[in-house]
């Protein structure tokens, strides 16, 4: 078993292939910080490099799979000229570009909530097990920002219908719901079903040939059409722009201050 030592996140790979992310920022319910997007973009990076890996599994520690951004790094970046936002903003879309142009499988299990970012994460994977317990949303408009470098991965992802009801609601919506939008492929009720199901994926990929698997994913991401990345200019823009937004100023300071945004009636 190699590890690799990060501070946000675990990354290990068996002899057999099997290269295991694991976010390990418990105690903030796994949100996002530039050191943990740094990380998961290096953890990608070893992963793509290294020959032998043949599967990736992304899981979470604690209650929380992934509670999105984090809020304190996102209120750092009102401090900053908006070239400087526009350097934060796309260091989290090309991490979320660099998980989801992963040349093998990237199965996510979900055993907690996950909002914004961590629907994104969700977003760039390629088989997800979740527990049927767990929420999600995409909750960024109601802190006044928008969810723009992650829009593209979960339109890709849900289609444009049920990725605009998210986008303009901000609401939570459970395993179920997720699963019939085609964002969850499997969900269980219980951490040991899971394992049966990841254990069930781990089989089936370990049984087909590596190579045939990387074409077969190249191929898959060519027949979908426009590539996600390929907005990352635009949508990298848009996020530093609602940073810089009254609306976003706004909303994240009634988050701090524990009280209503101004157009919560």
């Amino acid at each position: 078993l190699i590890m690799k030592e990060f501070s946000t996140i675990k990354l290990s790979v068996n002899d057999k292939g099997l290269a295991s992310i694991t976010l390990s920022r418990p105690e903030k319910h796994n949100v996002m910080n530039r050191q943990m997007i740094d990380e998961l973009k290096n953890a990608a990076l070893h992963i793509t490099t290294t020959k032998d890996i043949r599967l990736v599994l992304l899981r979470a520690e604690g209650r929380t799979f992934c509670a999105g951004g984090d809020l304190n790094w996102m209120k750092e970046q009102e401090k900053k000229s908006k070239e400087g936002k526009l350097v934060e903003a796309k260091a989290l879309a090309t991490m979320l570009g660099s998980m989801n142009s992963l040349p093998v499988p990237l199965i996510s299990i979900v055993e907690g909530n996950a909002f914004g970012g961590g629907l994104g994460l969700i977003a760039v994977s390629d088989t997800v097990i979740a527990l049927s317990n767990a929420q999600f949303g995409l909750t960024e408009t109601r802190l006044g920002l928008i969810p723009a470098t992650i829009g593209p991965f979960v339109i890709k992802k849900l289609g444009e219908s049920f990725g605009r009801n998210l986008f303009f609601s901000g609401k939570i919506f459970d395993t179920k719901t997720a699963y019939k939008t085609g964002l969850v492929h499997y969900y269980c009720e219980s951490s040991e079903e899971i394992e049966l199901f990841v254990n069930s994926e781990i089989d089936n990929i370990m049984k087909c040939a590596p190579g045939a698997i990387r074409k077969s994913k190249e191929l898959s991401m060519q027949l979908s059409g426009q590539r996600a990345e390929d907005f990352l200019d635009l949508t990298t823009n848009i996020l530093a722009d609602s940073w810089e937004s009254k609306e976003g100023k706004e909303g994240i300071k009634a988050f701090f201050e524990k009280s209503k945004a101004p157009w919560v009636n």
